[in-house]
């Protein structure tokens, strides 16, 4: 078994021994191999539906190496990300991901990552109610920070 993805798994093990939430475990490591942060799903101790392993990771690696900016590091996950993990590790940069289960492994134990796939392919639209309101005030504050140079990332 590949040692980083071992880690993940032990990462996901160990989360669950603690019930701190679901059997999912991350690691971040350099390109020279150096483990730079671990993560397990953390989502019932936290009480805080975004703490996933692969969050936890990136959050703790990007605190240790003070950057938002993980281009140069690689994730190992024991599984395929869901959406929100999905769309953290692009913002996070991250071009190289290692997964172990599938996402249809996770439905089949009563993950509902599937529903958000499905929503964002336009099915499920019932799942959430999105309302546009007050567009003319809030779209000052985009323009105030390209005038002032403010950071893309």
């Amino acid at each position: 078994m590949n040692k980083y993805m071992e880690l993940a798994k032990q990462n996901a093990e160990e989360g669950i021994e603690r019930n701190e939430g679901g059997p999912f475990g991350a690691v971040i490591v350099d390109k020279a191999g150096n483990i730079i942060s671990n993560g397990n799903n953390k989502v019932i101790v936290n009480h805080d539906p975004t703490a996933h392993a692969e969050i936890t990771a990136i959050r703790e690696a990007c605190k240790k190496l003070n950057t938002y900016d993980l281009s140069d590091y690689i994730l190992y996950t024991s599984c395929e990300p869901c959406p929100m993990c999905l769309s953290a590790i692009i913002w996070a940069n991250i071009k190289e991901v290692y997964y172990g289960c599938t996402k249809e492994d996770a439905g089949e134990i009563g993950f509902r990552d599937d529903m958000i796939y499905d929503y964002l392919k336009g099915k499920h639209t019932n799942l959430i109610k999105m309302n546009k309101i007050d567009r003319e005030e809030c779209i000052e504050v985009f323009k105030n920070y390209e005038k002032n140079n403010g950071i893309i990332y």
